[in-house]
């Protein structure tokens, strides 16, 4: 299997999960405050959103990746 062709099918993949889930999410441990031996951390959830345009490129990038590395010279 050619390079470009495992490259399309991982931009397929990528391209589906972003369509599938919209983005993803994690937490953020930070710490607020520190006197003496007193900390005070806090916990933020931050999340990030993958556009719609950017996984259906990734798709359409992929396949066109599959295509031409299925091609024989």
């Amino acid at each position: 299997m050619k390079a470009s062709s495992i490259i399309g099918i991982l931009l397929i993949v990528a391209g589906l999960a972003g369509v599938l889930t919209g983005g993803f999410s994690f937490t953020k441990d930070t710490t607020a405050a520190k006197i003496g031996p007193l900390e005070l951390k806090v916990q933020e959830r931050k999340s990030v959103n993958i556009p719609l345009w950017a996984s259906g490129g990734a798709i359409a990038l992929g396949v066109v990746l599959l295509v031409l590395g299925a091609r024989k010279p």
